[in-house]
């Protein structure tokens, strides 16, 4: 579970609030999906590829920062407000410049720590959910073998059924650009 995670957010402001709450109001679900559909084939008419849900490249200059996320490598957490993840657990520093701060260069006699933060330790089920949601966030998917195992298997007929789940290339299961539309709605069968 969750472990300190005090201080992990900074609070959102009334004006930034005002904003989300307009925008929401005025969001139109049909046409962000058609305009998705539009720039998925427009973009890859020019040759480029949607690699990951949100991002697209040209083959050869996907972004290694991001794929490290999706591909569940691990990384260390540098900064206020900065996460972590050695392939078990996952930790996050606190936010608030301050506490990050007088915690690495304290004053008087008492000795450096970790900054505040907190961690998480993701069960073997957790594990396994977290790899079918970010290997189906990916353009390639992930292998039919991991779409045969928990959790995918029982939602899989599902997902294919409405048309979020095809086969790919190389004996893989990815999502359709429907399915990337409608990813949440599958991802959360899934946790």
């Amino acid at each position: 579970g969750l472990t300190g995670t005090g201080g992990d957010h900074l609070p959102t402001t009334a004006g930034a609030r005002r904003w989300r709450n307009r925008a929401r109001a005025e969001q139109d679900d049909d046409l962000a999906a058609a305009e998705y559909g539009l720039a998925t084939d427009r973009l890859a008419a020019d040759g480029w590829r949607g690699y990951e849900i949100s991002n697209w490249a040209r083959p050869g200059h996907e972004s290694r920062h991001n794929r490290a996320y999706w591909e569940r490598r691990p990384f260390e957490a540098l900064g206020p407000g900065a996460h972590a993840f050695d392939g078990r657990t996952r930790r996050w520093n606190a936010a608030r410049l301050e506490g990050y701060l007088a915690a690495l260069m304290p004053s008087g006699d008492t000795i450096a720590a970790l900054p505040p933060g907190g961690s998480e330790i993701l069960d073997a089920a957790a594990a396994a959910a977290e790899a079918v949601i970010l290997g189906l966030r990916m353009h390639d998917g992930i292998p039919i073998q991991l779409a045969e195992r928990p959790p995918l298997a029982a939602e899989r007929a599902w997902a294919e059924n409405a048309g979020l789940l095809e086969a790919g290339p190389n004996d893989r299961v990815r999502l359709t650009t429907r399915g990337r539309l409608l990813s949440n709605e599958l991802f959360q069968r899934l946790i």
